[in-house]
C-alpha cells in the first residue's frame, strides 16, 4: 500500500470518527431502574437531561433505596451510550488494518 492511500484513509477515517462523535454527542438517552419507577434521560456527553420517579417510591423510610435506584437508571444510561459509542466506533474503523489491541481514537 503506497503511502498517498494511507494517508487518504487515515483522513476518511478521521473524517468518520469526528461525524460520529458529533452525531452520538447529540443523542439522548434513557435508563431504567426498578422496573421503570425511576428513568433518567441522558445527554451523549454522559449529562443528566431529567429524572423520573414513580410516587410510590416517595417515602421517607426508602430514601436509601430510592438513591440507589437513581444510581442504577444513571449507570443503565451511561452503559448504553458507552455501548453505541463502541458499536459506531467498529463501524467507523471497518476496513481498517489496526494491529491488535489498537484504539480509536488515539
Amino acid at each position: 500500500m503506497n503511502l498517498q492511500k494511507m494517508m487518504k484513509q487515515a483522513q476518511d477515517m478521521q473524517r468518520k470518527i469526528t461525524e460520529m462523535q458529533a452525531k452520538l454527542e447529540a443523542q439522548e438517552v434513557d435508563g431504567t431502574s426498578g422496573g421503570g419507577a425511576v428513568k433518567v434521560r441522558v445527554s451523549g456527553k454522559h449529562r443528566p437531561l431529567s429524572v423520573s420517579i414513580d410516587a410510590s417510591l416517595m417515602k421517607a423510610d426508602e430514601k436509601d433505596m430510592l438513591e440507589d435506584l437513581i444510581i442504577a437508571a444513571l449507570n443503565d444510561a451511561h452503559d448504553k451510550i458507552d455501548a453505541s459509542f463502541a458499536d459506531e466506533m467498529g463501524k467507523a474503523t471497518s476496513g481498517m488494518n489496526l494491529p491488535p489491541g489498537m484504539k480509536l481514537p488515539f
